[in-house]
């Protein structure tokens, strides 16, 4: 049998192997059968990787984490090396071809520091590389699956995008190849521990995201591809603060001893968590550095929803989960928190006033992952149990939604709300993923409502009164603009649309929907035997004790307030109520005659529930349409306040590990 260590070096690996055989292949139909290949392979690695840990190793590590070293660790290290430099080359040669000569500094700056540190500072104590737990067993299914059903669904779109758009250059093979680097890149964020090896595959994913972001080459594309990568890269300046800390204060690049052995204990420690934190900031897109991940929806749909919604943005809030136990006992905790409710709270607003379905589904990823940082800023049990369940949740409807809303667009030519009147009558397939979508985004039984639910009761407890503000009426804009919008899909409409979404489009989609409803029926047993023991670990470990005492896990399975036993009750009535109400409507209106029904419109309707005339004998279409409410929460008048906001915030934080303004609260 494979050990670990070899699984995450095959994952590792094997995904840049198919990103070669894709980006030299030209023939279409060869390219897209190494895709679904190079995808199934890598999701049968990440399910293999989660048998392993669960079957094999972690009751042999009481359940907590294993550690190991990657075969040719040696070359391994020389490798992100090399790639840090290569990565700095490409960065710096298209700057100066698109002239943006200042984010040349950013790179060689983190480059310089890597390099430095390597050859010329400190000799510092070599550390075990990997590091495997529960938690990192959910982000490799979350990369391994979703990640993979997301690049088997690109290969259809992709066809029918250049069918659409004719004026941008084909460039899939490129695009390909882009998505199975960005694999690789995320299984090592996720499962390494050296601090030095995180920087790297960190900046390859801002770079991978970079360059999709840029994949139509138009003006509107490059300038906000770079703008993504400025941001990325100011936020991945905070790793260069942390290596220098690490290498001439601590003697360690282990990421788990410098959050849990120095964070509460020296100064030096805590702007390490501040730096940490403030990198994870710009990765998640919160304010003041949202305006990346919006300009990010100019790339093809599968970017949007593998990169900017379902994987990428996890890293900064995996990152914070990770540092969440050591924060909620400091004021950068506070700070991180406040910026994250505030995120949630000022986005949601702004959702509300676009029309344009992937704008909605950006300003919804960036609120929510607002709620999830502001979760592990507070850094108690219940909110570290709130974060995970949100990131899985959000990435498997999230995704859902996306794939959807660019299929409806291929099919309809357009992705505005106001053209999906009637979806259900028109494309019903494409409706029904997108409304399963919606419905795990804010309806119960869905995790999401469940999550926010644990969330706002956890707050409620601190002592941090503006974030239950912000997560309540947050929590309400969101419920407005997501039934906006899904109350215009289920309107009737005569109109009938070919569907030219193909099948391995659907695929991805039903399987995403299946994944959705497994995910809320085996909820508790998810949280019993992944969540909690792996909260409990992060809570002791941050004081350097290693021994678990098995029955804590029963105390916070009894006191963790969404599972007790009344509201496991009233889950399972939900679920049930969504799946008999509509098997109980759909058979006793089986027999029923249908019957039109002449509705009153503001004249003599015509008989279609469609036109009227008027008081003058003018014949009228009548046209139904959401009010958006630009003139109170539109960009123009909430977005530039918003960035400010979290201008001060940044600030803030900076100021509170520097000053120390950052202790223990």
């Amino acid at each position: 049998m494979i050990d670990m260590a070899h699984v995450v070096a095959l994952l590792i690996c094997v995904p840049l192997v198919f990103a070669v055989l894709i980006a030299i292949i030209p023939d279409d139909k060869i390219r897209g059968i190494i895709v679904y290949i190079g995808g199934i392979t890598v999701m049968a690695g990440a399910l293999y990787a989660a048998y392993l840990w669960l079957f094999k190793l972690s009751k042999a590590a009481n359940n907590t984490f294993i550690e190991f070293d990657l075969p040719f660790n040696k070359y391994f290290n020389y490798a992100t090396l090399i790639g840090d430099v290569v990565l700095m080359v490409v960065i710096i040669f298209l700057s100066f071809k698109h002239k943006k000569h200042i984010i040349c500094l950013l790179s060689l700056i983190q480059t310089a520091v890597v390099c430095w540190v390597e050859f010329k500072g400190p000799k510092v104590e070599e550390c075990v590389s990997m590091r495997f737990d529960n938690l990192t067993m959910i982000m490799v299914l979350i990369i391994g699956i979703i990640g993979s059903l997301i690049g088997i669904y690109a290969v259809g779109y992709m066809r029918g995008y250049h069918v659409h758009h004719k004026e941008f250059k084909d460039r899939r093979s490129f695009f390909f190849a882009m998505i199975f680097v960005f694999y690789a890149a995320m299984f090592g964020l996720v499962t390494t521990q050296n601090i030095m090896w995180l920087e790297f595959f960190w900046e390859t994913t801002s770079v991978c995201s970079f360059l999709l972001i840029g994949y139509t080459r138009t003006e509107e594309a490059i300038t906000n591809c770079f703008r993504a990568l400025w941001m990325n890269l100011l936020g991945g300046l905070g790793f260069a603060v942390v290596i220098i800390i690490s290498a001439y204060k601590f003697d360690t690049f282990n990421l788990h001893d410098i959050i849990n052995g120095n964070a509460l204990t020296s100064k030096y420690g805590l702007i390490c968590l501040a730096a940490l934190a403030f990198a994870a900031v710009s990765k998640t897109a919160l304010f003041p550095f949202s305006k990346w991940l919006l300009g990010a929806m100019v790339a093809p749909t599968p970017s949007s929803a593998l990169l900017h919604s379902a994987t990428m943005v996890k890293a900064g809030v995996y990152l914070l989960i990770r540092m969440s136990p050591v924060m909620g006992d400091t004021r950068v905790g506070t700070v991180i928190s406040i910026i994250g409710g505030f995120t949630f709270f000022a986005s949601s607003l702004l959702a509300i006033s676009q029309s344009d379905g992937k704008k909605v589904l950006a300003y919804s990823t960036i609120s929510n992952l607002g709620l999830m940082v502001a979760c592990t800023g507070v850094g108690n049990s219940e909110t570290m149990w709130a974060a995970i369940f949100l990131m899985v949740f959000h990435a498997v409807s999230k995704s859902m939604c996306f794939q959807s809303v660019g299929a409806i667009e291929n099919s309809t030519g357009s992705r505005d709300i106001e053209d999906m009147q009637g979806l259900m009558c028109r494309l019903p397939k494409l409706a029904l993923v997108l409304l399963i979508g919606m419905a795990g985004m804010y309806l119960a039984p869905f995790g999401m409502l469940i999550s926010k639910w644990a969330a706002l009761k956890s707050v409620v407890d601190s002592d941090v009164v503006f974030l239950v503000l912000f997560i309540a009426f947050g929590s309400a804009s969101t419920m407005f603009y997501w039934t906006k919008w899904m109350t215009k899909i289920v309107g009737n409409s005569e109109e009938r649309e070919k569907d030219v979404t193909q099948s391995n489009e659907y695929i991805s989609m039903f399987v995403h929907a299946l994944i959705a409803v497994c995910v809320v029926a085996s909820l508790p047993i998810i949280s019993k035997k992944l969540v909690l023991p792996y909260i409990v670990n992060a809570t002791i470990l941050k004081f350097g004790d290693i021994t678990v005492n098995p029955n804590m896990y029963k105390q916070f399975y009894t006191e963790l307030a969404p599972l007790n036993e009344g509201n496991l009750k009233v889950m399972v009535i939900m679920i049930a109520a969504v799946i008999i109400v509509p098997l109980f409507m759909y058979f006793i209106s089986r027999g029923a005659t249908s019957k039109n029904v002449v509705g009153y419109m503001n004249g003599i309707n015509t008989g279609d529930n469609r036109h009227f005339v008027d008081s003058f004998g003018n014949e009228k279409e009548l046209h139904v349409s959401n009010w958006y409410m630009e003139e109170f929460f539109g960009e123009k008048k909430i977005f530039v306040p918003a960035v400010l906001i979290g201008v001060i915030l940044c600030v803030i934080l900076i100021g509170v590990s520097l000053y120390g303004l950052g202790g223990v609260r």
